[in-house]
């Protein structure tokens, strides 16, 4: 009886969902967007309050010598014996070449990490508006996908921000063409370095999740997945060369755990197709 009333229910929800018109669904995207966008203009205004923090704790430290992952490569070199495995030993000094070039920088920044510090309450109002849609035994499968996707995107970030901004500023803040040529790093392109690599890393840490909504629908499938395994791995050693400084360490270092979470990916696409096939046998 109360698996019947349950049924019912769910059919009279599945009926007003298909009631519900175009722009009815516009409308509740568009306060799930409010909502979201609300977010990050809150943090972003924390974010310009707190610029001591912001700047001079988080965004400047990878350039200091005495940064968690300066210091590890230090004692590295030191147990290896090469010495060049030390990165960003000296301060790289940041200039500003514009009237407005400070204060714009503290906007842009603001928004840069209200985005990062708002992404859990963002993916989850996501997640609130594609919810509905499911079915109940999607919904059961789906059960931590807000967490697995703030987990991953936070790890992207961390492992951009702790290993590739150091060595992209130690490569390109200190290479050079010509001993006539001195390196004056405008304040905005630094910020805009660290910035990129470390949204870029939090985006790219998503591919599990990719890999599981693409083979929900059939695009995706662990024989292609397989099959394609090599083209992928130069696919993602391009991806790595683009987000990282152009040598070989940097663009291993970030291409690998790439690689893991291909292999993760081809895991669970492996168990999403099972689960599709033994509801396809019940039936």
């Amino acid at each position: 009886m109360a698996e019947e009333q349950s049924t019912k229910k769910r059919v009279k929800e599945k009926v007003e969902e298909v009631e519900m018109s175009f722009l009815e669904h516009l409308e509740v995207l568009r306060w799930h967007l409010i909502r979201a966008f609300a977010s990050i203009f809150i943090f972003s205004i924390l974010a310009f309050i707190n610029k001591d923090i912001i700047f001079d704790k988080i965004i400047m430290s990878p350039k200091m010598p005495d940064f968690w992952t300066n210091r590890m490569f230090a004692k590295l070199a030191d147990f290896t014996g090469a010495d060049s495995l030390r990165i960003n030993t000296t301060e790289l000094k940041l200039i500003s070449i514009s009237m407005a070039g400070q204060f714009m920088t503290h906007i842009w920044t603001s928004i840069i990490a209200g985005v990062i510090i708002a992404a859990p309450y963002v993916i989850w109002e996501f997640w609130r508006f594609i919810k509905p849609a499911l079915y109940d035994t999607e919904r059961k499968h789906s059960v931590g996908a807000v967490f697995y996707m703030t987990f991953l995107f936070l790890t992207g970030v961390l492992f951009g921000y702790y290993l590739i901004v150091p060595l992209s500023v130690h490569f390109l803040g200190s290479y050079s063409i010509s001993g006539e040529v001195a390196n004056q790093i405008n304040v905005l392109s630094y910020i805009s370095t660290v910035s990129s690599i470390t949204i870029a890393s939090g985006v790219i840490f998503e591919l599990p999740v990719f890999v599981y909504f693409l083979s929900k629908v059939g695009i995706l499938s662990p024989q292609l997945m397989k099959k394609y395994r090599r083209h992928a791995y130069v696919l993602l050693l391009i991806i790595s060369a683009i987000i990282t400084p152009p040598d070989v360490f940097s663009q291993i270092m970030v291409c690998l755990p790439l690689v893991f979470l291909y292999e993760v990916g081809i895991i669970i696409s492996k168990r999403v197709q099972k689960k599709a096939n033994a509801a396809m046998n019940a039936a």
